[in-house]
């Protein structure tokens, strides 16, 4: 990555700081306005990025000058709106503080402006909210930041060390480790070339049906970096950022649910520390830029639940449902259930300020309903905006926005009787949970199988199970596409049932809220597992609802540990069953936490397949073999062909090779000396409409995986040359 292109990556993060400024809430706004800011700026950066790709290549025009462009003038844009804010906000400071009118709490809500909860924020000062304006010092983040720092407890300050350590290394992971997720080489990494390559987003000939079937919303982030940089040296950072989004917005959500300082730490330290989080973090996965998406969509629907929606934050709904859906549509699992709590909330709201005086009249109400059927649609249609142009080319290439039969019905599940629901959320579950107990995995996967044979369900059957697969598979090791999170699960587990059945244990304030939100966690879970098959990979597809649920933990924790000093207050001898009763509970919470911390700690230093010790390690592993710490037993065997194909000259390569075959190498190693993207092109399709390269047509042949099928395609004459995985094919004279 050259220093220009170091530079230029610099310009969309300075753009979403700047929009943090702009759209942070003016006056006493909400609950953790600076983490609303955050969220905000990160819909608009992320609905502006999907955008740019798809309007740039509808133009072809998929280069480095017209991404350059686009971010030098959204980054003036950004800059003289937060001017504008600045400004303004110094005036407002200027100005003698007016007295507020008193209103009462019930005209409040009739008239759909409040009341806002108070809840301890982290973004708070002692004065509590809204009581300095933004701008007005530029060390007043500090200045609170360090204030809250000393007013913390030691509890406080280990739970954020912690998490802050995590993040901090995982940064370093992600900077210095090259890609190396299996997916990525196969087709998240080679989409991204070949978007480079076309100069647009159309469709292309291929082997590898993902490549232009799953949504590419994280790729289109990906492209940004790839253009602006010239390689692929930032874009673990895709997902890092996506992973501190995840903590912030996971952590306001706690707030708006009634939890304070502490209950907000304990969220993000447990899921800081869920090692499918630490692991992904520094990968070029796509599962918690899902996450986000959703978490973001969240929060906004909760500052839903007690005042009327504004214009803005509709288009926030809007921009975080069609970046869900064009980034992983798994995550529209949960979306829905909040957009109906959102959509519920609101007509509430409409109802309830019905005027006392118009005894019988339903005009308020009607226009209450018709309000929020009008924002429903501009959700739809911003998320529309975002997410259409995909599915247009989908469906004009397969007659159906999701895709071809292959796709529509390898993941989603293909039978919806309620046992064999039941056994797939049985699997799902004994994955997700699994411990490296040995005994208890076999124990649990048999009881599993048993019960289906006992119900009539084959726990193998392919309509309910992915491809080839065979439950049960162990997960408990820290691998980032298969790694369990039985504590955070069971935690998150046990937070949602107790928010449901008992949610004055955690908040008497906030019962209909937990309820509320507890109901759309459990029916999320209980729609991926009637919607989605099992498989051994499934753990990461269910990151968004965990990080979704998370706070059900956190606020759970919290609860638990107040209601037991609180009782040990009230014991009139520390040393009797009271404090004996508070003692146990909080030794039980500090031995589940460092534990917990233990499983992020030692998943990211021996975590697969980027660690910082041992063998394979980000400090003296070298940038090429760490690309293949999945299949070493590759690395030279790439190197090879390459090589051979490079000095014959070729200039236009064919492709041959099976749907999970990796092709991202051949895009490094072919790349041509002045830093263009190599000609490549598929001798093989399976899609209708695009014909593959006729083999007489290319200079050279390279092929990964059988040498049977390769064979079959390279023309009579030619020279072809394969090891195990890898081979070339030259015409003769080359």
């Amino acid at each position: 990555m050259s220093a220009a292109g170091s530079l230029l990556a610099v310009v969309p993060a300075a753009a979403v700081l700047l929009l943090t400024v702009v759209t942070r809430p003016r006056g006493a706004a909400g609950v953790a306005p600076l983490r609303l800011a955050v969220v905000r700026a990160a819909l608009l950066s992320g609905a502006y990025a999907v955008l740019v790709v798809e309007v740039l290549g509808a133009s072809h025009a998929l280069t480095r000058p017209a991404f350059v462009a686009a971010w030098l003038l959204f980054l003036c844009a950004c800059a003289a709106a937060a001017r504008v804010r600045w400004r303004r906000d110094a005036t407002a400071a200027r100005q003698p503080a007016a007295t507020p009118r008193r209103v009462p709490v019930g005209a409040a809500v009739a008239a759909g402006v409040g009341p806002e909860l108070p809840a301890p924020s982290i973004d708070e000062g002692p004065a509590g909210r809204g009581d300095r304006p933004v701008g007005r010092s530029r060390g007043g983040l500090l200045a609170r930041a360090l204030d809250r720092w000393r007013t913390a407890g030691r509890g406080e300050r280990l739970l954020a060390g912690t998490v802050g350590g995590l993040v901090l290394v995982e940064l370093l992971v992600a900077l210095l480790a090259e890609p190396n997720n299996f997916d990525s080489q196969t087709y998240h990494l080679p989409k991204v070339e070949h978007w480079v390559a076309q100069g647009d987003l159309d469709f292309w000939p291929t082997a590898i049906h993902r490549q232009v079937t799953i949504p590419p919303g994280a790729e289109y982030l990906l492209l940004h970096l790839r253009l602006l940089t010239g390689g692929d040296h930032l874009h673990n950072l895709v997902q890092w950022a996506a992973g501190v989004l995840c903590l912030l917005v996971a952590a306001r959500i706690t707030a708006q649910l009634g939890g304070g300082r502490r209950a907000q730490l304990l969220t993000a330290f447990v899921l800081a520390t869920t090692p499918m989080v630490v692991l992904q973090a520094t990968s070029t996965q796509t599962d918690l830029v899902c996450a986000a998406w959703v978490a973001c969509a969240a929060t906004l629907v909760l500052d839903g639940l007690r005042r009327r929606t504004g214009w803005g934050t509709l288009l926030g709904l809007g921009a975080a449902t069609g970046l869900t859906a064009v980034t992983k549509t798994s995550g529209l699992i949960a979306v829905g259930p909040l957009l109906v709590l959102w959509g519920l909330a609101q007509l509430r709201l409409a109802l309830a300020s019905r005027a006392p005086a118009a005894e019988g009249s339903t005009a308020r109400p009607v226009a209450g309903a018709a309000r929020v059927i009008g924002g429903s649609v501009l959700i739809l249609l911003v998320a529309a905006v975002v997410v259409g142009p995909f599915l247009a080319r989908v469906t004009a290439e397969f007659g159906h926005p999701l895709g071809p039969p292959r796709l529509r019905e390898s993941i989603p599940m293909e039978r919806h009787d309620p046992p064999s629901i039941l056994v797939n959320a049985l699997r799902i579950g004994h994955t997700a949970f699994d411990t490296p107990l040995a005994p208890l995995r076999n124990v649990g996967g048999k009881a599993i199988i048993g019960g289906a044979d006992a119900i009539g369900v084959d726990p193998q059957d392919r309509a309910i199970t992915f491809g080839r697969e065979i439950f049960p598979e162990p997960a408990w090791y820290p691998d980032e596409d298969r790694v369990a999170f039985p504590i955070a699960g069971a935690l998150a587990l046990i937070g949602a049932v107790v928010a449901l059945a008992r949610p004055r244990r955690i908040d008497s304030g906030q019962v209909g809220p937990l309820r509320a939100y507890a109901v759309v966690v459990l029916a999320t879970v209980l729609l991926h597992t009637a919607m989605i098959k099992w498989q051994p990979w499934g753990n990461r597809l269910l990151l968004y609802a965990l990080v979704l649920a998370v706070p059900l933990a956190g606020l759970w924790l919290d609860a638990l540990l107040r209601r037991r000093a609180s009782a040990a207050r009230n014991a009139t001898n520390t040393a009797g069953p009271g404090g004996r009763r508070r003692s146990l509970a909080t030794l039980t919470v500090v031995v589940v936490l460092v534990t917990s911390a233990l499983a992020g700690m030692l998943a990211l230093s021996y975590g697969f397949p980027r660690r910082l010790v041992g063998s394979g390690s980000v400090f003296t592993t070298s940038d090429w073999d760490t690309r293949f710490l999945r299949r070493p037993q590759w690395a030279d065997e790439f190197r090879w062909a390459a090589g051979a194909v490079r000095d014959s000259g070729a200039r236009r390569i064919g492709l041959v090779e099976q749907n999970d075959n990796w092709e991202y190498p051949w895009w490094l190693l072919l790349r041509q000396p002045d830093g263009r993207s190599p000609e490549l092109v598929s001798l093989q399709s399976v899609l209708p409409e695009r014909l593959p390269a006729d083999p007489t047509s290319v200079d050279a042949i390279v092929c990964t995986g059988a040498k049977a099928a390769c064979a079959k395609l390279v023309p009579a004459g030619w020279r072809l040359e394969f090891r195990d995985y890898v081979g070339y094919a030259l015409p003769p004279g080359r």
